[in-house]
């Protein structure tokens, strides 16, 4: 079961990237076929790339296996500028977001 989350996930964080497997797999130091291998059901990355995976994806181990999250690197990056946002700004914020999901 996680085995099967953990192909579909990196395949769909990478492409989300917009990287390719070739490129990812010498990023993080492995070599050019790497990703494609693991993209491909054959092996699972040591811890230690497992984590170099997250990072060059942007995501956290925990956000890596949340296949609810499909944009964890936009929802970090939209929660970093609400952060900035006053009171009345925020509360325009959420009246958009309830407007769009209607």
């Amino acid at each position: 079961m996680f085995e099967d989350l953990f192909y579909e996930r990196l395949a769909k964080l990478r492409t989300d990237k917009g990287v390719s497997a070739r490129d990812m797999s010498l990023t993080i130091g492995q070599s050019a076929g790497y990703i494609n291998r693991l993209e491909n059901q054959k092996g699972f990355p040591s811890m230690q790339v497992f984590f170099y995976i997250c990072e060059y994806l942007g995501v956290t181990p925990s956000e890596f296996f949340d296949n609810a999250n499909n944009f964890p690197s936009e929802y970090k990056e939209i929660l970093e500028d609400l952060k900035a946002l006053d009171a009345g700004q925020l509360h325009n914020i959420k009246a958009i977001i309830k407007d769009l999901r209607h």
